[in-house]
């Protein structure tokens, strides 16, 4: 096991940048791209059962990104802690913060469940349902309820094996859910005839098998960190310091849903054919955003480990690879989406109201995506360095901060334009506080590198 670490610090703190980032990246954004494409192809084939159920997808979304925060924050915070815990050589503490991280996740992904199902209907109606969407949504979110506890607990595990330099790993688990849900929605929704509930059953057993590979990677000793009851400690300043260097993530999923919320919300006077073409909007941008996504979340175990062995300068060479990397795959995505904007709107829904509506906020979505990679890079320079306060103040910011308020604005002063405007406005404003955190960050840390702590 010493030789397995010493092993792991030398990559990390020795190998090329440009070839570590790629190699960490490479795994999650095949990963992303897996789990984006099963996204996308489950809004095409509820797409077929009709509008009010493609809206439905867009509905549940925002419920799964809920669950999805609690899982990023055990496991971005604890992977941050565990990374710079390994780059400091302290192998015993990161073992401690993986297991505790793991557990907590487990047991709030239950308590999230639990409420959902015992408050069903006004949840369905605070995530935008209309009333011909409810039974569609109601139908399809009890499956993501009843598998809620192992979706929390794979996403942690997922970023636990990121921040320990094995993103193939957890690739292994997350694309093996996802094939398996795309082949169980055509055979579920119609070839069983389940209809929708075909969707959410194929989703719910997708999950269990993601997890089940996932958990088995640390049972099996495939890590760095292992993952037990044994050396969990649940000891309030542990749980504190996992939950508040994650708190970010957490902001930053859970705004997502607030704003996939508020947006169904506010375009439901527009009808059904509204908050579907918003779900087709959002499911397409987040496939080109996963890409650059991927590459900053391998910068990420980068910056930890680097941080945490006090490698300054190969955290700034980090940095700037990451960013000019995330914004060159960014910009020939949009190109991409900008050429064929109106034909992918289509390929998901053929309704002419959907196409229109869909085509005009995709290409305005697109062009503020532009500013995203720097953001990015930024906001997950400062979680995983430690520096929590200013990422989670960034973090609301992109996530947020600026897009509820034009959003309601916006769609006061100029309707259904308005909501199509005021995502990539809100994008473009946390930019510019982006270059602030960033010049404020980098002129704090030595210029400098730290003796090595061995």
């Amino acid at each position: 096991m010493e030789k397995h670490n010493q092993s792991q610090y030398i990559k990390m703190t020795q190998t090329p940048v440009l070839p570590l980032i790629t190699s960490l990246s490479v795994p999650t954004i095949l990963s992303m791209l897996v789990t984006n494409i099963y996204n996308l192809a489950d809004t095409a084939f509820v797409g077929q059962l009709g509008t009010a159920a493609s809206g439905a997808v867009g509905i549940v979304f925002g419920y799964m990104a809920i669950i999805q925060a609690a899982g990023f924050m055990f496991g971005q915070g604890a992977g941050s802690i565990m990374a710079r815990r390994l780059g400091a050589r302290r192998v015993a503490d990161a073992e401690k913060t993986a297991s505790t991280a793991f557990f907590c996740s487990l047991i709030s992904g239950g308590l999230i469940g639990l409420v959902s199902l015992i408050f069903l209907d006004p949840v369905v109606r605070v995530l935008g349902s209309t009333e011909t969407i409810a039974p569609y949504a109601r139908t399809y979110i009890l499956f993501i309820i009843a598998s809620a506890p192992l979706m929390t607990a794979s996403f942690t595990m997922n970023n636990l094996l990121r921040y320990d330099g094995k993103a193939s790993l957890g690739m292994i688990g997350l694309m093996t859910g996802a094939i398996m849900n795309m082949a169980g929605d055509p055979i579920l929704i119609f070839g069983f005839g389940m209809g929708i509930a075909g969707a959410g059953l194929s989703t719910a057993l997708s999950q269990t098998a993601s997890f089940c590979i996932l958990l088995s990677m640390f049972v099996r000793k495939k890590t760095t960190v292992g993952i037990s009851w044994k050396k969990a400690e649940f000891l309030p300043a542990r749980i504190w310091d996992i939950c508040a260097t994650g708190f970010p993530s957490m902001i930053r999923q859970a705004l997502n849903a607030l704003t996939t919320i508020v947006l169904n919300t506010c375009a439901k006077p527009y009808g059904d054919v509204a908050i579907a073409a918003m779900s087709i909007v959002s499911r397409i941008s987040f496939f080109v955003f996963s890409i650059a996504l991927g590459i900053g979340q391998g910068y990420q175990p980068v910056s930890a480990f680097n941080f945490g062995a006090g490698k300054y300068g190969r955290l700034r060479k980090a940095f700037r690879v990451t960013a000019a990397l995330s914004e060159s795959v960014m910009l020939a995505g949009v190109v991409l989406v900008l050429a064929f904007s109106g034909r992918l709107i289509g390929s998901f829904r053929d309704d002419p109201e959907v196409i229109a509506i869909g085509t005009r906020a995709l290409r305005l979505h697109m062009l503020g995506m532009l500013a995203l990679p720097f953001g990015m890079t930024v906001e997950m320079t400062l979680q995983s360095t430690g520096s929590r306060l200013a990422a989670s103040v960034l973090s609301s910011m992109r996530s947020g901060l600026f897009f509820i308020p034009l959003v309601l604005i916006l769609s006061r002063l100029r309707g259904l334009a308005g909501i199509q405007e005021a995502q990539p406005a809100a994008y473009l404003l946390a930019t510019v506080w982006s270059l602030v955190f960033m010049k404020r960050f980098f002129g704090k840390i030595p210029l400098e590198d730290d003796r090595d702590p061995a």
